[in-house]
Formats: structure tokens, sequence, C-alpha cells
């Protein structure tokens, strides 16, 4: 098969640039903002409100609340639950810091898994092997913009009594069985750091839950535990996710589904390229019956990978590594896991992984130039 072409030495592919999406609600945005500041209220109140209630309502859940990010929404759920010092909490050990730093931050102690070496994701069977009567919760990790195998967790899950924290940072959209992500669990954990597929202007995060008492718990522990101001149930912390951010994010949800369709269609454009081009190794994300993928990265997986990236920095393609290095090989949690448990799906990842440029302004150009500078490399 003949080589692909090569594109234009001057063409730039970055990973992720926001300018463009900006460019298009700039207006919007900046209309939003003047209202939060004519307003000069920027801690919770009706902006907060406001796209708690829009938000629910867009993925189709009870109860939302507005936190400061991502991982303070897994802290949050955590605390929310009672679990604490002396407790176990099951979860992948291929996954973004926070999954297992905020179990470690309540005082409990993270129980690592492997990874399905397909989706890279949390298996039941693998859950099974490691419950035990410290075990007080379970966080699957919905990776890249893919769900993970939620009916099994469920499942073994409802039986063990064990809550179920869906760590859903990346897959705000995706669904699973026509249900979405973080409805699925006890609590669903979201983040909108700007990169995501919904990103704020700085940090910012939601929690969702179906569970009522749950969710007034979860409010007040945003706020240091207080219902009402300076009378504490509990102790929380500060929690709360800022006007200013609520405002930007109300005005970009009601295009998030235009975006990830864009990426959805751009992982297409991928796939039909890399059908055409004569590429040693490489291995596409996974398609799941049932599962919607949103693309917040589009990771391939590739032997060679250190080598093709940087050649691929060098022709001025944008790539990362998610993730280098798995929880059960970080320092901080050296001495965590028993020395005789292996974990070779998510050895092998950390080694292959590599994220390409998939946000949903790119071109068809861009996307050929992608797949072009990897052929050179892998042809």
């Amino acid at each position: 098969m003949p080589r692909s072409p090569k594109a234009p030495a001057s063409l730039r592919v970055p990973l992720l640039d926001l300018t463009a999406q900006y460019a298009a609600i700039r207006s919007d945005i900046q209309a939003a903002i003047e209202r939060v500041c004519s307003s000069q209220q920027f801690i919770l109140g009706p902006e907060v409100e406001a796209f708690e209630r829009e938000i629910a309502e867009a993925i189709g859940v009870r109860f939302s609340i507005g936190v400061s990010s991502g991982t303070d929404a897994l802290l949050m759920s955590l605390m929310a639950l009672g679990v604490g010092p002396g407790d176990e909490v099951i979860t992948p050990t291929f996954s973004f810091f926070a999954t297992a730093g905020s179990v470690a931050r309540v005082g409990a102690r993270p129980v690592f898994v492997d990874v399905d070496p397909d989706t890279l994701m949390m298996r039941a069977e693998d859950v099974a092997a490691v419950i035990g009567p410290r075990t007080k919760a379970i966080i699957p990790v919905h990776l890249y913009g893919l769900c993970a195998e939620m009916r099994p967790l469920l499942a073994l899950a409802a039986d063990a009594g064990l809550p179920v924290i869906e760590d859903a940072a990346q897959a705000l959209g995706a669904t699973y069985e026509g249900r979405q992500a973080g409805t699925l669990g006890t609590v669903g954990c979201f983040s909108f750091f700007p990169s995501k597929n919904l990103g704020a202007f700085g940090d910012a995060g939601l929690v969702t839950t179906n569970d009522e008492e749950l969710a007034a718990t979860l409010r007040r522990l945003r706020n240091h535990g207080a219902e009402a101001r300076y009378y504490h149930r509990e102790i929380g912390g500060n929690f709360r996710l800022d006007a200013l951010q609520a405002a930007v994010l109300r005005v970009k949800l009601p295009h998030l589904a235009r975006w990830n369709a864009g990426r959805q269609a751009n992982a297409r454009t991928y796939r039909d390229l890399f059908g055409d081009a004569a590429l040693r190794g490489v291995r596409l994300p996974p398609q799941a019956e049932g599962r919607a993928h949103i693309y917040h990265q589009y990771v391939v997986r590739v032997p060679e990978r250190d080598g093709l990236r940087a050649h691929l920095t060098e022709r001025g393609i944008g790539t990362d590594v998610y993730y280098p290095v798995p929880f059960h090989r970080q320092e901080c949690f050296a001495g965590v896991t028993p020395p005789d448990r292996r974990f070779p799906h998510a050895d092998a990842a950390s080694a292959e992984v590599l994220a390409l440029p998939i946000f949903p302004e790119l071109t068809r150009e861009q996307l050929e130039h992608v797949v072009a500078c990897m052929a050179e490399y892998l042809s």
C-alpha cells in the first residue's frame, strides 16, 4: 500500500486550541461575566442554582451540586458516604491521579485493580476478587469519554451493599445503554477543567445523585458542613462553585451536544484515514456496543510510542500521554499494594497510549496531516 502523502510542513495541529470555540461565543460569554460583575454576587447564589438546574435537566438526574473542581467532587462524595480511616475503596490503577488521591486524602486505602486490555477501564471480575470486609465504595472511571462496563459493576456493588462513585470527569454526555454517565451509580463526579468537553474558565466541578438525602449532605459539605450560616452539622470544606464559572458554563452548556458531535465526527474521520494508511501496530480507540463515546481524548496505542511522539512534535503536532505511570507505580503509593500483585494491562497501556488532537474545530486537512505524519514514521 502506498504511503500517505505528506502534508505541508508549515501546518500545525495543536492537541487542543480553545480560541476558535471562544471566538464563536465571545459576546455571550462577556455578557454573562458582566451580569455576574454587575450583581457583585460571586459565591454560589442564583447563577450557580440556575446552572445546577440546567445541567441536571440536560443529563437526566434529580440533583446536581456545583463544586470547586472534579477532584473536590470525588473528595466530597467520599466524605458524604462516610469513607474514612480504616476503610478501603476500589479504584482502577490506570486513571488521573485524583481518583486514588481523593481516597487517600480522606484517610482510606485505595485498592487498585488492573484494567480491561481493550477499554483500559475497570472490570467487575477484578473488583470481585479484592472486595473485603473493609471495602466501603467502588470508583469506576469513565476513561477518555467512554463509559465503563457498568451493568456488572452495579450488580456486584448491589450484592455487596457498596455505593458506586462514578468518576465521570471525562465523560459528560457519554451514555451507557441510553443513560448518561454520572446518573448510573450512587453519585457521579464531573470536572469542568478548561480542557474538558464542557470547560470552565478555571477549575470547576459537579456532583450528581438521585438520592435526596445524599444531595442535602453534599450541599452542606461544600460549605464547611453548614446549612444555616455559622451552624455546622459536620466538618466539610470550601468546595463551592464560583458564580463566574457557573455563568460561563451556562453559556457553553447548550453547545455541548454539538461539540461532542464534532469530536465524534473527527473520530470517524480518523478511523477512515487510519483504514487507508499502512500503519504498523496502531490500535484505535475501542468502540463498545450500547455505549456512546464522546472522545474527550482520542487515544491510540502504539508500541513505538515515544519515538512516534517525538516525530509528531517535530512535525508540529501536539500529543500527550494519559497516563505514563499507573497508581501502583507512583512513589506516594509505595507499599499500598502487596508486592505479589500484578497489573499487566495497565503497565502495557502506560507504555503505549498516545492522545491525538480531536477537538471539534479541527479541519479535515489537519486530521489528514496527523495520519500522514504518523505514516511517515510507522509505514
